[in-house]
């Protein structure tokens, strides 16, 4: 069993960071895949970025590419998504949810373990 729980969540302006933490707990989080989720009011849930077990392969919503960076300190059993230059639209709740690596990467409909989300306001 894995426990995720994300923190970093804030009010921000529009061109402002935040960065976002996702830990987990038990000894075998190097053995998830992770990644990062958002869900805006009125909207479905959607892919943000997602990180392997070891950190050996990285992909990005094309919406965030350039802008958001996601990544992991297995020895802290935690993973980051840092968010630069942030838009009224990034405002969401985020998610982090984590996936065996021997099932593969994580997507939007398999995954093992969610977190319970955090806000990210962007005012304009």
């Amino acid at each position: 069993q894995v426990q995720l729980v994300e923190s970093g969540g804030g009010l921000v302006q529009a061109g402002g960071s935040l960065r976002l933490s996702c830990a987990a707990s038990g000894r075998t989080f190097s053995s998830y895949n992770t990644a990062w989720f958002r869900q805006a009011p009125g909207k479905e849930r959607e892919f943000v970025a997602a990180i392997s077990w070891a950190g050996g392969r990285i992909f990005y919503a094309d919406s965030v590419k350039g802008r958001f960076t996601t990544s992991r300190d297995n020895a802290k059993n935690t993973v980051y998504l840092q968010m630069n230059n942030l838009k009224p639209e990034d405002t969401a709740v985020y998610y982090c949810a984590a996936r065996q690596r021997t099932k593969g990467l994580v997507t939007t409909t398999d995954q093992d373990y969610w977190g319970q989300g955090t806000q990210v306001t962007v005012s304009s």
